[in-house]
């Protein structure tokens, strides 16, 4: 190979390595959930299918970055996998475990990448290998291609490799020149030839369509994998033949009869003296006609010695409406895009403002046209980053999986709302707290088998994992049917550590809140699960930074339900903003329900002392910004109640003037106010002003405290009806 050749393999391993890294994670992913599928319908072939085909690719992938361990390995997870799919090997919950534990450590190869392993991962390697081998029935010896033998040893002569590319092979950013050139880096390429006969007239020809079909010799000693490897992103694109040089007469015979019709690649055979003689003229024959029409795909290539025509079809026809493309983007480059487009609405809020200043109609109309544009890009650019928060949960069946046969138990994982979709940031910060509330829930909440069926309950727990939308917010909860909390464990060891006087017995959800207290655990002892007091407070934390609630509820012997409470993005909201004396708030447009107007003599209190009003012949707890946050202005004649809904609850909130919708780019409070209740954030007007945005969950906490005695605590007040 020459020296440019191999600098250009340099520089192309160093920037397309990120990408096959980050591709095989994704494909790793989907082994582990199909294997988690497997578990329940072991008989699947259709998931089986999908097994092999998502371990074929990490193979043939790393093939071409010259990662021959993560090849080596994934080769024999490949073939216990065939020998599953034709029926030879069942799948066992040991073997399930085996193949858990090979994803793994396939994983780790992928991520390891051209780094060598060290000696321990080598030793459980082998250790896996010999494992699977037993499992398959193929001794280890013979189950991979040794590195860089792709052929016995004594084997002469070329390779013929024939590749038919697509015609959307140019649409789809491919160039076939550099696969052939690839290929001549691999060894020499001695001859070519060209379909030319394929290519339409100029008159009638499309430059974006290609009607490349190659016919060349190979002489190299890289092995098949090498060589297939090289069309591995054409694969769907491609029709590839390929002969090796060892391979017998019916190998020969085969590609000789399918281009019998073609004068080049006939010529081409025969000028460089591949096919002998007796081989040319068996073309004729009908029973090579007849094996053509059924030489295998790719997926059941042999490695065997002397492997027959290998031919790679396209798997599965797709028609045109159902093609789906994708492009990969940096997430830095996203969020740049967000933080700008966060900017313009900024600077578009403001040029509205002084639009309306102008008074000047054809300027007001051409702002509101731009504000109109802005937010359809808004959109558009959010939904960029919206995922469904399912592909999260998924994560979760191994875990619980794992954990429970750990801790001798039989859990069955449920998923609802799997399909809810919230920002991608979001949804990366939130993994790690919900893990940790899942292995609690699998130590602390759910008992053993002998334990459930001595209670009455199944032996089988349940964990559920739901989410929604709720009030412009994701709702995340994790239910489990297990033994619930012990109210009195939980306040006996608050009082043992000083969190709480012993005079004093709080409420049943104070006691329950207890548990996300710094170093706090009802374990008798410690593992490797819990009982050293860290973690529920790391979760609360880690939710909180992201303006979210989390609460806890639980029926002794019934179960317990973790309740986490998150914006759905981090970025833009639609905001409906308001105003108390020169102080602006805004409100998630979607907590809104109504707006009514209130006067002084229509407030008044109920018998838990909190400030209400009559909506439709039913009280509705209010919250007066005047009171709550001590604003120095002079009240109006008139306020509005701003009507508002999260989850079950509906309260109002007082307010002087109502300002309308508005495009909220929301960013962080301050470390000053970020104590401060009832406030999630804030946002940049179009003026410079700076707004509040209101957590409308915590804000209804404070609705149902009976801290503020009336609306306009400055006049005097009626008191409704006891009986309400």
């Amino acid at each position: 190979m020459s020296r440019s050749t191999e600098e250009m393999d340099s520089s192309f391993i160093a920037e397309a390595l990120p990408a096959f890294i980050s591709e095989a994670q994704e494909q790793i992913e989907g082994i582990e959930l199909l294997l988690l599928q497997l578990e329940d319908n072991p008989s699947d072939r259709n998931v089986l299918d999908a097994l092999f085909r998502c371990a074929h690719t990490v193979k043939g992938s790393a093939g071409i970055f010259g990662l021959d361990r993560v090849v080596a390995f994934t080769h024999h997870v490949e073939s216990l996998l065939d020998r599953m799919r034709e029926g030879e090997v069942a799948l066992t919950p040991q073997l399930s475990t085996l193949l858990l534990q090979c994803n793994d450590q396939i994983r780790l190869l992928v991520e390891a990448g051209i780094e060598h392993s060290t000696a321990d991962t080598q030793a459980l390697r082998d250790a896996l290998i010999d494992q699977l081998s037993a499992a398959s029935g193929v001794p280890a010896a013979e189950a991979v291609v040794p590195e860089g033998k792709g052929t016995p040893a004594n084997a002469t002569g070329c390779w013929l490799v024939s590749a038919k590319f697509g015609v959307d092979t140019f649409r789809n950013g491919m160039d076939p020149s550099t696969i052939v050139a690839y290929l001549g880096g691999l060894g020499t390429v001695n001859a070519v030839a060209c379909d030319i006969d394929a290519v339409p007239s100029l008159d009638t020809l499309d430059a974006e369509s290609c009607h490349w079909h190659v016919l060349l010799t190979l002489d190299t000693e890289a092995p098949l994998e090498k060589i297939e490897a090289a069309f591995s992103f054409v694969r769907d694109d491609c029709e590839l033949d390929l002969v090796a040089p060892d391979a017998g007469p019916t190998a020969l015979q085969m590609l000789v009869a399918k281009y019998a019709g073609n004068a080049r690649f006939s010529g081409m055979l025969q000028a460089v003296g591949v096919v002998p003689a007796n081989v040319a003229q068996a073309t004729a024959s009908p029973e090579c006609a007849a094996v053509v029409s059924v030489v295998a795909p790719a997926d059941s290539i042999s490695t065997s010695p002397a492997p027959a025509l290998a031919r790679v079809q396209r798997q599965g026809e797709v028609s045109a409406s159902d093609d789906q493309r994708f492009i990969r983007v940096q997430a830095d480059r996203l969020d740049a895009v967000i933080n700008l487009l966060g900017e313009l609405v900024i600077a578009g809020a403001g040029a509205s403002l002084l639009a309306r200043q102008t008074r000047q109609g054809t300027l007001i109309e051409a702002n509101q046209q731009i504000t109109r544009l802005i937010e359809e890009i808004r959109n558009g650019t959010l939904q960029l980053r919206m995922v469904p928060i399912g592909e999260t949960f998924s994560r979760f069946r191994r875990v619980v999986r794992d954990t429970a046969a750990e801790l001798g138990k039989d859990v069955a994982l449920e998923i609802i709302g799997g399909e809810t979709e919230l920002d991608k940031s979001v949804v990366e910060r939130i993994a790690d707290p919900l893990m940790h509330l899942v292995r609690n829930g699998l130590d602390h909440g759910l008992e053993t088998p002998e334990v459930r069926e001595a209670a009455g309950k199944p032996a089988q727990g349940k964990l559920t994992l739901s989410a929604c939308h709720e009030g412009g917010s994701i709702v995340i909860r994790i239910l489990d049917d297990g033994r619930g909390i012990s109210r009195d464990r939980v306040l006996a060891r608050a009082w043992d550590r000083g969190l709480v006087d012993r005079s004093v017995t709080p409420s049943d959800n104070d006691i329950l809140k207890l548990i996300f207290e710094p170093g706090f655990s009802t374990a008798e002892q410690v593992t490797n699960l819990s009982g050293r007091g860290v973690g529920m407070d790391v979760v609360r934390r880690n939710i909180e930074a992201l303006r979210g609630t989390v609460n806890v509820s639980s029926e002794e012997g019934y179960g317990s339900t973790i309740e986490i409470r998150l914006p759905l993005t981090l970025a833009i909201i639609d905001g409906f903003l308001v105003s108390v004396g020169s102080s602006k708030f805004i409100f998630p447009l979607d907590a809104v329900v109504e707006v009514i107007e209130t006067r002084p003599t229509t407030s008044a209190t109920d018998t838990k002392g909190r400030a209400v009003v009559e909506l439709r012949g039913q009280t509705l707890p209010v919250v007066s910004l005047r009171s709550l946050y001590a604003l120095e202005s002079d009240e109006p004649e008139r306020a509005s109640v701003v009507v508002i809904q999260t989850g079950g609850n509906r309260y109002g909130v007082v307010v002087d003037q109502l300002l309308g919708q508005h495009q909220t780019v929301i960013k962080p409070l301050g470390r000053m106010f970020r104590s401060l209740r009832g406030m999630s954030g804030s946002s940049i007007l179009g003026n410079g002003e700076v707004a509040l945005i209101f957590d409308v969950h915590s804000l209804s906490q404070l609705a149902a405290e009976p801290t503020l005695t009336s609306l306009h605590p400055s006049r005097d007040t009626s008191t409704l009806d006891r009986t309400h």
